[in-house]
């Protein structure tokens, strides 16, 4: 695993978007396409502002799918990750080959078809972030990580559900569902490469536990260690509870 520490959460999204935007380069030119998995929430905010105004990318070669999404919310609700994709990414460029999980349909169902889709041809790239919980995608503690399915239905634990409330996506914790569909662990270490953009204070012991503690289904983000290439982004913030010696391993 590689650790990029920036001043600040400005920086860490640019810096972000400059690796993702590369590999995004390198894989279209190689093979002609890319498929992608793309995260939400407050830590992809600058991360995605700056990839999506980065010039030259050929958004048309790109097949995006997400990682998550709440069980009971549709599109039009201010917190669905569809939305905020459409929105924050594929609106602004032009993206057209994209899936996006349907928060009001079956999700058993949904489960198995995207799961098809996602599992027929290797991802190229990941984006994920690390939650308060240490949670991975919606996989919140203990975290499966066994099963090999693609896409699971999931229960919220509180801490999680909170951190929605906490970033305003939720009046209360009362609105937030207490279900959601999630990539699996395995599923999303099987992309070839793993972007992992998490800025601020309010992660900082989620990251010592996932890049200093035990590899654990307790600490579910902490299994990145085991993938080959993963780069984590980082600002002093939510770098602040690291060892020196974490910083400085290579």
């Amino acid at each position: 695993m590689k650790i990029n520490i920036s001043p600040d959460k400005i920086a860490l999204g640019r810096a972000a978007a400059a690796h993702a935007a590369h590999l995004l380069q390198q894989t279209i030119a190689t093979q002609g396409r890319a498929r992608i998995l793309a995260a939400t929430g407050g830590s992809q905010f600058e991360f995605l502002e700056a990839l999506t105004a980065t010039p030259g990318l050929a958004w048309d070669r790109v097949e995006l799918f997400h990682l998550d999404e709440y069980v009971g919310i549709g599109f039009e609700h201010p917190a669905s990750f569809g939305r905020y994709l459409l929105n924050r990414f594929i609106n602004k460029t032009g993206l057209k080959n994209y899936h996006l999980l349907d928060g009001l349909a079956d999700p058993e169902k949904t489960c198995r078809e995207m799961g098809v889709l996602l599992a027929a041809e290797p991802i190229d790239i990941a984006f994920a972030g690390i939650g308060e919980n240490s949670h991975l995608a919606f996989n919140d503690p203990p975290a499966d990580f066994v099963t090999e399915q693609p896409y699971l239905v999931v229960q919220l634990d509180e801490a999680c559900r909170q951190q929605q409330v906490g970033e305003g996506w939720f009046p209360d914790l009362a609105a937030v569902p207490q279900r959601a569909i999630s990539i699996s662990v395995r599923q999303l270490l099987k992309a070839k490469t793993i972007i992992v953009p998490v800025p601020d204070t309010r992660k900082a012991q989620a990251v010592r536990l996932c890049l200093e503690g035990p590899i654990t289904p307790q600490a579910p983000a902490s299994i990145l260690r085991e993938h080959p290439d993963v780069t984590i982004y980082l600002d002093r913030h939510s770098a602040a509870l690291l060892a020196p010696s974490t910083i400085m391993s290579p």
